[in-house]
């Protein structure tokens, strides 16, 4: 089904796989072609990359053109378009959502943007639709940035490389390793793309193995896809940790441009005679199979067929990993199981939904009409919600009939938002499991909160397959079991829809206009530039395998105080380690009396005048006016999943100042940790073992070893009224992230620039 090669290939004409070729072809990927199209350094090895366009939602753009303006910015130099699909639903904090509304569209206004309205389209499918082309480059405030099936490019950062964009830097990377993904054959009926997706993410999350890498999609299997069949693979391949995507183009690419009236942006992609790769992964799309993705990862992958047959143990370590979630509750009782969902040997879900980027393209929609079919729903406790991902869809499927049949048929049609997918609608019942044809199922992002003695699940599935299960009557079907027509009818593009409301301000910028700025849309507080020596408390360890960025700062109701770092701030942690923000509160206000009352020559023991762990800091006296203090949080591989900075500018709020990790889980949140002026350590796996709450690590010359490039540090170790030396790691920075950590965040760092 799916073969991985990790070693150097050769392709020929996108097919052959060669034993051997006399000469390199690194320049015969479409990824090369595109990449070094868009750098602006002479040496390809070190890309210092400019975009085509950028895109935020509203709960990222805000901090992002906050810190633009702190920064120095006048005018967006390249189109910006600044979406609303996230905070369009939250009830949460009064008018501070729609205040946040009317801040982008005065900052669209101001600075010459593009805005597009809530409920108008879901952040990727409105650049599907209006922006992205074949060779062009395209940079988000979201980890789903993926367009490769048109030609594009994309790449999900943390909003400080936006920034970067906006003030005319690059976005700087070395040249990333290019993986070749072989599609061949044709998925049987039934098979849809998010099955491809997820057996795809299960063959390559756990070992790494496509890791901040490009993935470049070729074989004869591409010709057998449409483009919303593409589309919903490509945008999956973020769950795969890879850095971006590219596909070759065909006459269908070509299609779906002119439908969308950009003709002009598309061009014949394909990599060169021979191309080189450095690994390759084959896919056979006809043995692929319906999939269903377990708690709490979408790698958490199984066959519906073998999910069905091995369904106890499945759950039983499901079981496991909840009573872990759970076990810091003094109000939980038992761990909570999906033991209950077995009814006479058949597994049953409580809640349907298909949506977002993912799941709300036309296609996936209309195909649930023909597997509904004329049969209402008959299980009153079994809803299934379907979310357009655009206007332009919704009406699409309006005019040929499909919205009216199953609105008939009992399914509840909605606007284009992207709540399902991180917790901010349709939360499930506390006990129920959601099968869903979104993102993401990571621990808690549906909504529910184990700290309040809750517990929800999410399985992610392909539309096809919900919509068997639910016209099952809930039990868990496949679709390959279902008979029904899949001859989809195509639909009409109306531009008009986004004619009438979408404000187009690029090269329009407007600089007398006044921002409007709502009581919640706060400043960055001041952050210090980084002194001589470091001493860290360490206030969360969290011993998981895999952290995600939903742990670090939740979901939810979290996003509508996106726009205020110090309400924002108090959710860091709040589900994973709820303890998390009074110690770092404590050795925060240490940091900040030391720094406010210290004299030169003058050393303090720390925590000074405080109960807190103080006979384990004996033996270290540091002068705060030459040394750093704040906290750390270590864990295993922190910062899977959403792109969104906060992950990182929360920790620094509260005065975290390092993380310290055996390694980092994606590229995107070891920069928002630099960008926000959090030192990204990195330690063995034996060593962060011995590393517990409450310890402190002292770093003598910090200033010195980023100056001088050194990669390892030694630090002392504080525990327990002991002191002992360990080595910390300080791994490929670039001169200006080193600069960056040395200013104290990128905000200072452009305020001296």
């Amino acid at each position: 089904m799916i073969k991985l090669t990790n070693q150097q290939v050769f392709i020929k004409d996108g097919k052959e796989i060669l034993a051997d070729y006399p000469k390199s072809a690194k320049a015969g990927t479409m990824a090369y072609k595109i990449l070094t199209a868009h750098n602006h350094s002479e040496d390809v090895s070190n890309l210092k990359l400019k975009f085509d366009s950028l895109a935020s939602h509203d709960i990222t753009y805000v901090g992002v053109i906050q810190t633009a303006k702190a920064s120095g910015l006048t005018a967006f130099p390249v189109p910006y378009i600044l979406t609303n699909c996230h905070n369009s639903l939250c009830a949460v904090g009064g008018t501070i959502n729609e205040d946040d509304h009317q801040f982008g569209l005065s900052a669209a206004i101001k600075y010459g943007g593009d805005y597009v309205p809530a409920h108008l389209a879901v952040i990727h499918q409105y650049m599907r639709e209006a922006w992205a082309g074949c060779g062009k480059m395209i940079l988000g405030t979201d980890s789903h940035t993926r367009y490769g099936p048109m030609g594009t490019m994309g790449i999900g950062e943390g909003g400080g490389e936006l920034v970067k964009q906006l003030l005319g830097r690059t976005y700087d990377i070395q040249y990333p390793e290019i993986i070749a993904v072989k599609l061949e054959n044709t998925p049987p009926k039934g098979v849809g793309p998010q099955d491809v997706a997820l057996a795809l993410i299960k063959a390559v999350f756990a070992n790494g193995f496509v890791k901040n890498k490009v993935l470049e999609f070729i074989g004869a299997g591409i010709t057998q896809l449409s483009m919303d069949y593409r589309i919903g693979i490509d945008v999956m391949t973020t769950e795969a940790a890879c850095l971006s995507s590219v596909w070759m183009t065909d006459a269908k690419t070509q299609e779906y441009l002119l439908r969308h009236g950009r003709l002009s942006d598309y061009c014949e992609l394909k990599p060169d005679e021979v191309a080189q790769y450095d690994g390759l992964i084959e896919i056979d799309l006809s043995k692929i199979k319906p999939m269903i993705a377990m708690p709490f990862h979408p790698s958490n992958a199984f066959s519906i067929e073998e999910f069905k047959a091995n369904m106890h143990d499945i759950i039983g370590q499901i079981e496991k990993e909840s009573a872990q979630m759970i076990a810091g509750s003094d109000q939980c009782a038992a761990p909570y199981t999906l033991r209950h969902n077995i009814v006479d040997g058949q597994f049953h879900a409580d809640q349907a939904i298909i949506a977002g980027c993912a799941g709300g393209t036309y296609e996936n929609i209309a195909v649930c009409r023909e597997i509904l079919g004329d049969a209402p729903l008959t299980n009153h406790a079994l809803a299934l919600s379907i979310y357009p991902a655009s206007q332009p869809v919704f009406l699409g499927l309006n005019e040929n009939g499909i919205t009216d049949h199953l609105m008939r048929m009992g399914a509840i049609m909605r606007t284009a938002f992207c709540g399902p997918c991180f917790g901010a609608g349709d939360v499930p019942a506390n006990r129920s499991i959601s099968i869903r044809h979104t993102t993401r199922n990571f621990p808690s992002r549906e909504g529910a909160r184990p700290a309040d003695d809750q517990m929800a699940y999410v399985a992610l599935m392909d539309a096809r397959s919900i919509a068997a299960t639910v016209k099952n009557g809930g039990v868990l079907t496949a679709a390959t079991d279902i008979d029904y027509d899949e001859v989809i009818p195509g639909y009409t593009y109306h531009p008009e829809i986004y004619s009438a409301r979408v404000y187009h301000g690029y090269k329009k910028a407007q600089p007398a206009a006044e921002l409007k700025l709502g009581p919640n849309i706060k400043a960055w507080p001041d952050m210090e530039a980084m002194k001589d020596n470091m001493l860290i408390k360490v206030c969360s360890v969290i011993r998981d395998e895999v952290t995600t960025t939903d742990e670090l700062i939740p979901s939810g109701e979290a996003s509508s105080y996106r726009s205020n770092p110090i309400k924002l701030a108090e959710f860091t942690l709040s589900r994973k380690d709820p303890e998390y923000r009074a110690r770092t509160r404590a050795i925060y206000e240490v940091a900040q009396n030391a720094a406010h009352n210290c004299k030169v020559g003058e050393t303090i023991s720390i925590p000074a005048k405080s109960e807190d762990a103080a006979a384990s800091v004996r033996g270290v006296e540091v002068n705060p006016c030459t040394t750093t203090i704040g906290s750390v949080i270590v864990s295993n591989k922190p910062g899977d999943g959403s792109a969104r900075e906060q992950a990182a500018s929360c920790q620094r709020v509260l005065g975290g100042v390092a993380n310290i990790a055996v390694t980092y889980a994606t590229k995107r949140y070891r920069n928002n940790l630099i960008n926000w002026g959090i030192v990204p350590f990195t330690i063995s796996s034996s060593d962060i073992l011995n590393i517990h709450v409450d310890d402190y690590i002292y770093i003598e010359g910090l200033i010195e070893s980023i100056k001088n490039q050194k990669n390892e540090i030694m630090a002392k170790h504080i525990s327990g009224g002991t002191i002992a030396e360990i080595t910390l790691q300080l791994e490929s920075l670039q001169d200006e992230e080193r600069e960056i950590l040395l200013q104290g965040c990128l905000i200072n760092y452009y305020r001296e620039n």
